[in-house]
């Protein structure tokens, strides 16, 4: 077992309190073995009351972002917690490590802020191919959703706006863009090219 102080957490610091047993090379991966703490309270996601009180262990498999050209993938064990507050409705609930896990998710949010940063700056399809040669299986759709799901960047009114049209179907639906004319950051994408949703 390796010491939580250990020189891995410069390397990974999103292992950082984590248990790690076992870091060795499988098939061309790094996969770590690592479990969560026995005696750390985790608040419950519904009334926010520390539980330590363990119902059961299980296991999740997280791929990370690649290291050394070779992908990562983390076998976590993690724990599902009773909640002792009576009024809760939650009976159970599994912990959710910060910056390692999230509710149903199979990659780290690091790699997913990877694979979002890749798809905005080239295509999906071509995201997908880059990520196979880092040791990643993504799929081109996966990378267009982990797009999508990123927030609007914020912009102010524009001095000078740009309307254009673009083909979603040609010859048949069209839509509207907006964009800055002086910064040329895109703004917004109307839905059609009607006059009204352009005023509105």
């Amino acid at each position: 077992m390796l010491a939580a102080c250990d020189e891995t957490f410069l390397l990974l610091p999103q292992l950082a309190g984590m248990q790690v047993e076992c870091m060795e090379v499988r098939e061309g991966r790094v996969v770590i073995e690592a479990s969560t703490p026995e005696r750390a309270p985790v608040p419950c996601p519904g009334c926010r009351t520390p539980s330590e009180r363990v119902h059961s262990r299980y296991g999740r498999r997280l791929a990370d972002a690649p290291c050394a050209g070779r992908g990562v993938v983390i076998e976590l064990s993690v724990r599902r917690l009773f909640c002792d507050n009576g009024d809760c409705p939650r009976v159970t609930f599994a912990e959710q490590i910060e910056g390692l896990t999230f509710r149903y998710g199979r990659r780290t949010p690091g790699l997913q802020r990877l694979i979002a940063a890749l798809g905005v700056v080239i295509a999906a399809r071509a995201v997908a191919r880059l990520a196979l040669l880092l040791g990643i299986v993504i799929s081109r759709m996966t990378v267009l959703r982990l797009v999508m799901a990123l927030p609007d960047p914020a912009w102010a009114t524009p001095r000078v706006l740009g309307i254009d049209e673009f083909a979603t179907r040609k010859a048949r639906r069209y839509g509207t863009i907006l964009v800055d004319c002086e910064t040329h950051q895109p703004l917004d994408l109307l839905p059609d090219r009607d006059a009204d949703s352009v005023a509105t």
